[in-house]
Protein backbone atom coordinates (compact mmCIF):
# COMPACT_ATOMS: atom_id res chain seq x y z
CA UNK A 1 0.00 0.00 0.00
CA UNK A 2 2.40 2.29 0.80
CA UNK A 3 5.11 2.70 -1.59
CA UNK A 4 5.81 5.34 -3.88
CA UNK A 5 6.26 2.68 -6.87
CA UNK A 6 2.43 2.23 -6.65
CA UNK A 7 1.54 6.28 -5.75
CA UNK A 8 2.29 8.13 -9.50
CA UNK A 9 2.66 5.54 -12.29
CA UNK A 10 -0.55 3.99 -12.77
CA UNK A 11 -1.14 3.15 -16.22
CA UNK A 12 -4.20 1.51 -16.25
CA UNK A 13 -7.47 1.94 -18.54
CA UNK A 14 -10.85 1.35 -18.03
CA UNK A 15 -12.83 -0.41 -20.41
CA UNK A 16 -16.83 -0.03 -19.91
CA UNK A 17 -19.69 -1.86 -21.89
CA UNK A 18 -22.79 0.23 -21.34
CA UNK A 19 -26.36 -0.43 -20.81
CA UNK A 20 -26.75 -2.45 -17.67
CA UNK A 21 -29.14 -1.14 -14.68
CA UNK A 22 -26.96 -1.44 -11.35
CA UNK A 23 -28.66 -3.46 -8.55
CA UNK A 24 -27.35 -4.91 -5.24
CA UNK A 25 -25.66 -3.14 -2.32
CA UNK A 26 -22.18 -1.49 -2.31
CA UNK A 27 -20.63 -0.20 1.06
CA UNK A 28 -18.31 3.33 0.90
CA UNK A 29 -14.80 3.39 2.28
CA UNK A 30 -13.54 6.10 4.69
CA UNK A 31 -13.70 9.82 3.21
CA UNK A 32 -10.72 10.76 0.94
CA UNK A 33 -11.38 14.86 2.15
CA UNK A 34 -10.92 13.84 6.09
CA UNK A 35 -8.40 11.06 5.12
CA UNK A 36 -5.41 11.79 4.40
CA UNK A 37 -5.89 15.07 6.44
CA UNK A 38 -6.52 13.15 9.37
CA UNK A 39 -2.82 11.35 8.52
CA UNK A 40 -1.29 14.82 8.82
CA UNK A 41 -2.58 16.35 12.09
CA UNK A 42 -1.26 12.52 13.66
CA UNK A 43 2.06 13.74 13.26
CA UNK A 44 1.12 16.72 15.68
CA UNK A 45 1.64 14.12 18.27
CA UNK A 46 4.23 12.68 20.37
CA UNK A 47 2.98 9.26 19.83
CA UNK A 48 1.62 6.58 17.54
CA UNK A 49 -2.36 6.91 16.26
CA UNK A 50 -3.82 4.48 14.30
CA UNK A 51 -7.07 5.20 11.91
CA UNK A 52 -9.01 3.08 11.07
CA UNK A 53 -11.96 2.49 8.16
CA UNK A 54 -8.76 4.56 6.35
CA UNK A 55 -9.48 4.57 2.12
CA UNK A 56 -6.59 2.52 0.02
CA UNK A 57 -6.47 5.61 -2.63
CA UNK A 58 -3.84 7.37 -4.20
CA UNK A 59 -4.03 10.08 -1.50
CA UNK A 60 -3.35 7.80 1.41
CA UNK A 61 -0.46 6.13 0.26
CA UNK A 62 0.83 9.73 -0.95
CA UNK A 63 0.54 11.40 2.57
CA UNK A 64 2.39 7.74 3.76
CA UNK A 65 5.00 7.79 1.68
CA UNK A 66 5.60 11.80 2.49
CA UNK A 67 5.78 11.04 6.37
CA UNK A 68 8.04 8.26 6.01
CA UNK A 69 10.05 10.82 4.02
CA UNK A 70 10.17 13.07 6.75
CA UNK A 71 11.54 10.61 8.87
CA UNK A 72 8.26 8.45 10.43
CA UNK A 73 6.59 5.37 10.48
CA UNK A 74 3.56 4.51 8.71
CA UNK A 75 2.36 1.04 8.29
CA UNK A 76 -0.82 -1.31 7.50
CA UNK A 77 -2.06 -3.04 10.43
CA UNK A 78 -4.87 -4.65 8.95
CA UNK A 79 -7.74 -4.10 6.50
CA UNK A 80 -8.26 -0.58 6.28
CA UNK A 81 -6.02 0.02 9.61
CA UNK A 82 -3.01 2.48 9.63
CA UNK A 83 -0.61 3.67 12.20
CA UNK A 84 1.80 5.83 12.25
CA UNK A 85 4.32 6.96 14.44
CA UNK A 86 5.83 10.60 14.29
CA UNK A 87 8.25 10.47 16.95
CA UNK A 88 11.32 9.89 14.86
CA UNK A 89 9.89 12.73 12.14
CA UNK A 90 13.45 15.06 11.84
CA UNK A 91 12.50 16.71 8.33
CA UNK A 92 10.65 19.78 7.43
CA UNK A 93 11.21 19.58 3.53
CA UNK A 94 8.64 18.15 1.09
CA UNK A 95 9.81 17.12 -2.13
CA UNK A 96 9.20 18.45 -5.15
CA UNK A 97 7.03 15.30 -6.59
CA UNK A 98 4.04 15.50 -3.89
CA UNK A 99 3.30 18.66 -4.70
CA UNK A 100 2.70 17.96 -8.80
CA UNK A 101 0.53 14.94 -7.17
CA UNK A 102 -1.79 16.40 -4.87
CA UNK A 103 -2.68 19.68 -2.52
CA UNK A 104 -2.07 17.98 0.30
CA UNK A 105 1.46 19.02 1.07
CA UNK A 106 0.50 22.74 2.26
CA UNK A 107 -1.40 21.00 4.74
CA UNK A 108 1.79 20.17 6.53
CA UNK A 109 2.88 23.86 7.73
CA UNK A 110 0.86 23.62 10.70
CA UNK A 111 2.36 19.97 12.19
CA UNK A 112 5.97 20.85 10.97
CA UNK A 113 6.36 24.74 12.05
CA UNK A 114 4.83 23.48 15.31
CA UNK A 115 7.82 20.82 15.20
CA UNK A 116 10.80 22.67 13.75
CA UNK A 117 9.57 26.41 13.33
CA UNK A 118 10.50 26.01 9.57
CA UNK A 119 8.59 24.15 6.50
CA UNK A 120 9.75 23.84 2.63
CA UNK A 121 6.46 22.43 0.92
CA UNK A 122 5.54 22.12 -3.07
CA UNK A 123 2.93 24.26 -4.04
CA UNK A 124 -0.05 22.11 -4.45
CA UNK A 125 -1.29 19.96 -7.75
CA UNK A 126 -4.28 17.77 -7.90
CA UNK A 127 -7.66 18.42 -9.95
CA UNK A 128 -7.32 21.58 -12.60
CA UNK A 129 -10.77 22.93 -11.55
CA UNK A 130 -9.18 26.20 -11.53
CA UNK A 131 -7.21 28.45 -9.23
CA UNK A 132 -7.15 27.53 -5.53
CA UNK A 133 -5.83 30.41 -4.06
CA UNK A 134 -2.97 30.40 -1.28
CA UNK A 135 -4.00 33.55 0.50
CA UNK A 136 -6.90 32.39 2.65
CA UNK A 137 -3.90 29.82 3.95
CA UNK A 138 -1.14 32.31 4.44
CA UNK A 139 -2.58 35.30 5.40
CA UNK A 140 -4.00 33.05 8.52
CA UNK A 141 -0.99 31.72 9.30
CA UNK A 142 1.02 35.05 9.42
CA UNK A 143 -1.98 36.03 11.82
CA UNK A 144 -0.36 32.93 14.16
CA UNK A 145 3.42 34.38 13.86
CA UNK A 146 4.50 32.45 10.59
CA UNK A 147 5.90 34.72 7.40
CA UNK A 148 6.89 33.09 4.63
CA UNK A 149 8.26 33.59 0.71
CA UNK A 150 8.01 31.59 -2.59
CA UNK A 151 11.24 30.09 -3.75
CA UNK A 152 10.68 29.11 -7.20
CA UNK A 153 8.14 25.80 -6.93
CA UNK A 154 8.10 25.94 -3.57
CA UNK A 155 6.67 27.97 -0.41
CA UNK A 156 9.15 28.61 3.01
CA UNK A 157 7.46 28.74 6.08
CA UNK A 158 9.11 30.14 9.13
CA UNK A 159 8.31 31.30 12.93
CA UNK A 160 9.94 32.25 16.23
CA UNK A 161 6.37 30.46 18.20
CA UNK A 162 2.98 30.45 16.93
CA UNK A 163 0.87 32.21 19.23
CA UNK A 164 -3.34 32.63 18.73
CA UNK A 165 -4.68 34.75 17.00
CA UNK A 166 -8.49 36.57 15.57
CA UNK A 167 -8.58 35.25 12.44
CA UNK A 168 -11.69 35.91 9.96
CA UNK A 169 -11.81 33.90 6.40
CA UNK A 170 -12.37 36.54 3.76
CA UNK A 171 -14.03 33.84 1.48
CA UNK A 172 -14.74 30.52 3.26
CA UNK A 173 -12.05 27.37 2.58
CA UNK A 174 -12.27 24.00 3.20
CA UNK A 175 -8.48 23.02 3.18
CA UNK A 176 -7.80 26.68 4.69
CA UNK A 177 -9.78 25.97 7.70
CA UNK A 178 -8.50 22.58 8.04
CA UNK A 179 -4.73 24.19 7.91
CA UNK A 180 -5.11 27.24 10.38
CA UNK A 181 -6.65 24.57 13.23
CA UNK A 182 -3.63 22.13 12.67
CA UNK A 183 -1.29 25.37 13.08
CA UNK A 184 -3.40 26.44 16.15
CA UNK A 185 -3.56 23.60 18.53
CA UNK A 186 0.13 23.91 19.43
CA UNK A 187 0.06 27.27 19.41
CA UNK A 188 -0.03 29.58 22.57
CA UNK A 189 -3.00 30.87 23.66
CA UNK A 190 -6.22 30.94 22.23
CA UNK A 191 -7.30 31.38 17.92
CA UNK A 192 -10.70 32.15 17.04
CA UNK A 193 -11.33 31.52 13.17
CA UNK A 194 -14.32 33.20 11.42
CA UNK A 195 -16.46 32.25 8.70
CA UNK A 196 -14.86 28.70 8.85
CA UNK A 197 -15.37 25.69 6.98
CA UNK A 198 -18.17 23.95 8.34
CA UNK A 199 -18.02 20.05 6.06
CA UNK A 200 -18.10 16.98 8.28
CA UNK A 201 -14.73 16.34 6.80
CA UNK A 202 -13.85 19.07 8.89
CA UNK A 203 -15.90 18.38 12.04
CA UNK A 204 -13.72 14.65 11.91
CA UNK A 205 -10.88 16.58 12.18
CA UNK A 206 -11.65 18.44 15.10
CA UNK A 207 -12.78 15.32 16.40
CA UNK A 208 -9.98 13.50 16.19
CA UNK A 209 -7.96 16.33 17.27
CA UNK A 210 -9.62 16.17 20.41
CA UNK A 211 -8.90 12.48 20.87
CA UNK A 212 -5.38 13.62 20.64
CA UNK A 213 -5.71 16.11 23.36
CA UNK A 214 -6.05 19.37 21.50
CA UNK A 215 -8.77 21.94 22.81
CA UNK A 216 -11.33 23.06 19.69
CA UNK A 217 -14.74 23.63 19.76
CA UNK A 218 -16.93 24.66 16.97
CA UNK A 219 -19.68 28.22 17.50
CA UNK A 220 -22.48 28.86 16.35
CA UNK A 221 -21.90 31.12 13.12
CA UNK A 222 -19.06 28.84 11.64
CA UNK A 223 -17.18 30.22 14.42
CA UNK A 224 -14.01 27.94 15.78
CA UNK A 225 -12.31 28.31 19.00
CA UNK A 226 -8.77 27.09 19.67
CA UNK A 227 -6.86 26.55 22.83
CA UNK A 228 -3.09 25.95 22.68
CA UNK A 229 -2.13 23.32 24.55
CA UNK A 230 1.59 22.19 25.01
CA UNK A 231 1.43 18.22 23.33
CA UNK A 232 -0.71 16.30 21.73
CA UNK A 233 -0.65 12.20 22.26
CA UNK A 234 -1.60 9.59 19.60
CA UNK A 235 -5.21 8.28 19.38
CA UNK A 236 -7.37 5.54 17.65
CA UNK A 237 -9.76 6.86 15.54
CA UNK A 238 -12.30 5.62 12.93
CA UNK A 239 -12.50 7.85 9.51
CA UNK A 240 -15.99 8.91 8.43
CA UNK A 241 -17.88 7.68 5.31
CA UNK A 242 -17.59 9.45 2.09
CA UNK A 243 -20.14 11.38 1.24
CA UNK A 244 -19.19 11.65 -2.18
CA UNK A 245 -18.59 8.43 -2.81
CA UNK A 246 -22.09 7.69 -1.84
CA UNK A 247 -23.33 10.64 -4.28
CA UNK A 248 -21.33 9.09 -6.93
CA UNK A 249 -23.24 5.32 -6.52
CA UNK A 250 -26.65 7.22 -5.98
CA UNK A 251 -26.26 9.04 -9.01
CA UNK A 252 -25.04 5.55 -10.77
CA UNK A 253 -28.36 4.00 -9.43
CA UNK A 254 -30.67 6.12 -10.99
CA UNK A 255 -28.96 7.14 -14.00
CA UNK A 256 -28.69 3.20 -15.30
CA UNK A 257 -32.21 2.82 -14.13
CA UNK A 258 -31.15 0.42 -11.29
CA UNK A 259 -31.90 0.23 -7.55
CA UNK A 260 -28.38 -0.05 -5.06
CA UNK A 261 -28.13 0.31 -1.35
CA UNK A 262 -25.57 2.07 0.17
CA UNK A 263 -24.23 0.72 3.08
CA UNK A 264 -22.06 2.75 5.81
CA UNK A 265 -23.64 6.10 4.04
CA UNK A 266 -24.85 9.12 6.57
CA UNK A 267 -27.70 10.52 4.67
CA UNK A 268 -27.56 13.57 6.74
CA UNK A 269 -23.95 14.26 5.42
CA UNK A 270 -25.63 14.82 1.90
CA UNK A 271 -28.92 16.38 2.26
CA UNK A 272 -28.79 18.61 0.45
CA UNK A 273 -28.50 16.19 -2.77
CA UNK A 274 -31.41 14.02 -1.59
CA UNK A 275 -33.61 17.28 -1.48
CA UNK A 276 -32.59 18.24 -5.37
CA UNK A 277 -32.79 13.93 -6.29
CA UNK A 278 -36.47 14.34 -4.81
CA UNK A 279 -37.29 17.01 -7.18
CA UNK A 280 -35.93 15.52 -9.66
CA UNK A 281 -38.54 11.71 -8.74
CA UNK A 282 -35.93 9.54 -7.97
CA UNK A 283 -36.02 7.03 -5.68
CA UNK A 284 -34.71 7.74 -2.05
CA UNK A 285 -35.12 5.24 1.11
CA UNK A 286 -33.14 5.31 4.30
CA UNK A 287 -33.17 1.87 5.88
CA UNK A 288 -31.58 0.40 9.66
CA UNK A 289 -28.71 -1.59 7.38
CA UNK A 290 -28.46 0.92 4.32
CA UNK A 291 -29.57 3.91 2.17
CA UNK A 292 -31.26 2.98 -1.18
CA UNK A 293 -31.59 5.13 -4.18
CA UNK A 294 -33.59 3.94 -7.03
CA UNK A 295 -35.50 4.55 -10.29
CA UNK A 296 -38.74 4.67 -10.12
CA UNK A 297 -40.56 7.10 -12.75
CA UNK A 298 -38.78 9.12 -15.82
CA UNK A 299 -36.75 12.16 -14.18
CA UNK A 300 -37.94 16.00 -13.77
CA UNK A 301 -35.37 18.44 -15.22
CA UNK A 302 -34.45 20.15 -11.86
CA UNK A 303 -31.92 23.38 -11.47
CA UNK A 304 -29.00 23.40 -9.22
CA UNK A 305 -26.23 25.69 -7.33
CA UNK A 306 -23.56 24.75 -5.95
CA UNK A 307 -22.58 26.41 -2.53
CA UNK A 308 -20.23 25.88 0.77
CA UNK A 309 -21.47 23.60 3.25
CA UNK A 310 -24.78 22.80 3.78
CA UNK A 311 -25.48 23.63 0.23
CA UNK A 312 -25.05 21.60 -2.64
CA UNK A 313 -21.57 20.46 -2.61
CA UNK A 314 -19.52 21.27 -5.61
CA UNK A 315 -17.93 17.55 -5.76
CA UNK A 316 -20.96 16.11 -6.64
CA UNK A 317 -21.99 18.82 -9.21
CA UNK A 318 -20.30 16.64 -12.25
CA UNK A 319 -21.94 13.54 -11.13
CA UNK A 320 -24.98 15.59 -10.66
CA UNK A 321 -24.99 16.72 -14.81
CA UNK A 322 -24.90 12.75 -15.97
CA UNK A 323 -27.91 12.23 -13.87
CA UNK A 324 -29.64 15.04 -15.02
CA UNK A 325 -28.75 14.42 -18.81
CA UNK A 326 -31.59 11.93 -18.38
CA UNK A 327 -34.42 14.08 -16.81
CA UNK A 328 -36.77 15.60 -19.36
CA UNK A 329 -36.51 18.92 -20.52
CA UNK A 330 -33.80 21.69 -19.35
CA UNK A 331 -31.77 21.99 -16.43
CA UNK A 332 -29.15 24.38 -14.97
CA UNK A 333 -25.79 24.01 -12.84
CA UNK A 334 -24.94 27.20 -11.86
CA UNK A 335 -21.45 26.97 -10.35
CA UNK A 336 -20.30 29.30 -7.42
CA UNK A 337 -18.00 27.33 -5.74
CA UNK A 338 -14.85 26.25 -8.03
CA UNK A 339 -13.48 28.96 -10.84
CA UNK A 340 -14.31 25.90 -13.68
CA UNK A 341 -15.54 22.68 -13.05
CA UNK A 342 -16.84 22.05 -16.24
CA UNK A 343 -14.19 20.37 -18.01
CA UNK A 344 -16.55 17.59 -19.10
CA UNK A 345 -18.96 18.92 -20.70
CA UNK A 346 -16.55 18.53 -24.23
CA UNK A 347 -16.45 14.75 -23.36
CA UNK A 348 -20.14 14.70 -22.23
CA UNK A 349 -21.30 16.30 -25.29
CA UNK A 350 -19.05 13.60 -27.30
CA UNK A 351 -21.44 10.77 -26.12
CA UNK A 352 -24.26 12.62 -27.11
CA UNK A 353 -25.21 14.74 -24.24
CA UNK A 354 -27.03 18.57 -25.08
CA UNK A 355 -25.30 20.59 -22.63
CA UNK A 356 -24.87 24.39 -23.62
CA UNK A 357 -22.48 27.42 -21.35
CA UNK A 358 -24.65 29.89 -20.23
CA UNK A 359 -24.24 33.80 -18.54
CA UNK A 360 -26.19 33.89 -15.27
CA UNK A 361 -25.94 37.42 -14.71
CA UNK A 362 -26.01 38.14 -10.61
CA UNK A 363 -25.32 41.46 -8.66
CA UNK A 364 -22.23 41.36 -6.73
CA UNK A 365 -20.70 38.33 -8.43
CA UNK A 366 -17.30 38.99 -5.68
CA UNK A 367 -19.58 38.15 -2.94
CA UNK A 368 -21.48 35.13 -4.80
CA UNK A 369 -18.41 33.19 -5.55
CA UNK A 370 -16.73 31.86 -3.17
CA UNK A 371 -13.40 31.53 -5.49
CA UNK A 372 -11.63 35.23 -6.27
CA UNK A 373 -13.79 36.81 -8.69
CA UNK A 374 -10.92 38.55 -9.75
CA UNK A 375 -9.09 35.06 -11.06
CA UNK A 376 -11.36 34.25 -13.24
CA UNK A 377 -10.57 33.99 -17.23
CA UNK A 378 -12.07 34.87 -20.14
CA UNK A 379 -13.05 30.84 -21.07
CA UNK A 380 -14.31 30.32 -17.47
CA UNK A 381 -17.74 28.42 -17.48
CA UNK A 382 -19.82 28.99 -14.08
CA UNK A 383 -23.27 27.75 -15.52
CA UNK A 384 -24.37 25.33 -18.16
CA UNK A 385 -28.02 24.40 -19.72
CA UNK A 386 -28.51 20.54 -19.96
CA UNK A 387 -31.18 19.19 -22.12
CA UNK A 388 -32.12 15.63 -21.35
CA UNK A 389 -33.19 13.05 -21.99
CA UNK A 390 -29.54 11.79 -23.11
CA UNK A 391 -28.98 8.00 -24.50
CA UNK A 392 -25.04 8.21 -23.87
CA UNK A 393 -22.84 6.51 -26.50
CA UNK A 394 -18.67 5.23 -25.63
CA UNK A 395 -15.87 6.16 -26.78
CA UNK A 396 -12.63 6.86 -25.38
CA UNK A 397 -11.74 9.33 -22.93
CA UNK A 398 -8.60 10.99 -21.02
CA UNK A 399 -9.44 11.76 -17.34
CA UNK A 400 -8.84 15.23 -16.45
CA UNK A 401 -9.59 15.25 -12.79
CA UNK A 402 -10.99 13.34 -10.19
CA UNK A 403 -15.26 14.02 -10.49
CA UNK A 404 -14.68 14.65 -14.12
CA UNK A 405 -13.35 11.07 -14.56
CA UNK A 406 -15.88 9.59 -12.12
CA UNK A 407 -18.62 11.45 -14.67
CA UNK A 408 -17.60 10.07 -17.47
CA UNK A 409 -17.60 6.68 -15.88
CA UNK A 410 -20.83 6.91 -15.01
CA UNK A 411 -22.49 7.84 -18.23
CA UNK A 412 -20.34 4.83 -19.92
CA UNK A 413 -21.94 2.73 -17.42
CA UNK A 414 -25.47 4.08 -18.15
CA UNK A 415 -25.18 4.35 -21.69
CA UNK A 416 -24.41 1.70 -24.50
CA UNK A 417 -21.35 0.97 -26.38
CA UNK A 418 -18.04 0.66 -25.23
CA UNK A 419 -15.99 3.60 -23.39
CA UNK A 420 -12.07 3.40 -22.84
CA UNK A 421 -10.96 5.39 -20.29
CA UNK A 422 -7.90 6.42 -19.62
CA UNK A 423 -5.61 8.35 -17.35
CA UNK A 424 -7.41 7.16 -14.76
CA UNK A 425 -4.91 7.63 -11.60
CA UNK A 426 -7.41 10.85 -11.07
CA UNK A 427 -10.51 8.16 -10.51
CA UNK A 428 -8.22 6.25 -8.24
CA UNK A 429 -7.21 9.15 -6.24
CA UNK A 430 -10.37 9.55 -4.36
CA UNK A 431 -12.03 5.84 -5.29
CA UNK A 432 -11.00 2.72 -3.98
CA UNK A 433 -12.13 -0.24 -5.91
CA UNK A 434 -14.07 1.02 -8.17
CA UNK A 435 -14.15 -1.20 -10.54
CA UNK A 436 -14.67 -3.75 -8.65
CA UNK A 437 -17.68 -2.44 -6.57
CA UNK A 438 -19.24 -1.53 -9.49
CA UNK A 439 -18.66 -4.84 -10.92
CA UNK A 440 -20.26 -6.02 -8.01
CA UNK A 441 -23.41 -4.04 -8.92
CA UNK A 442 -23.44 -5.92 -12.57
CA UNK A 443 -21.46 -3.41 -14.17
CA UNK A 444 -19.82 -4.56 -17.43
CA UNK A 445 -16.08 -2.93 -16.74
CA UNK A 446 -12.46 -4.19 -16.60
CA UNK A 447 -8.79 -2.74 -15.47
CA UNK A 448 -6.35 -3.49 -18.45
CA UNK A 449 -2.78 -2.02 -18.00
CA UNK A 450 -1.57 0.00 -20.96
Amino acid sequence: MLGLQNLNHNHSRLIIQGGTPLTGSVRVGGAKNASYKLMIASILANSKSCLLNLPDIEDVRLVASIIQELGGKAWVAGPKMLFIDPQKINQFEIDTQYGLASRASTLFAGPLLARFGQAKLPLPGGDKIGKRPLERHLEGLSQLGASWKFDQDFLYLKTDGLRGAHYRFQKNTHTGTETLIMASVLAKGKTVLENSAQEPEVDDLILFLNEMGARVRKRADRVIEIEGVDKLHGAIHRVIPDRSEAVSYACAAIATKGDVIIENAQHQDFSAFIEKLLETGGGFEAGQYGTRFFYKQPLRATDVTTEIHPGFMTDWQPLWATLISQAEGESIIHETVSQNRFQYIHDLNKMGAKIEPINIEVSHPEKIYNFNWEDRQKNDINAVKITGPTRFTGGEFEVCDLRAGATILLAAISGQGQTVLTNVHHIDRGYEEIDFKLRSLGASIERKSQ
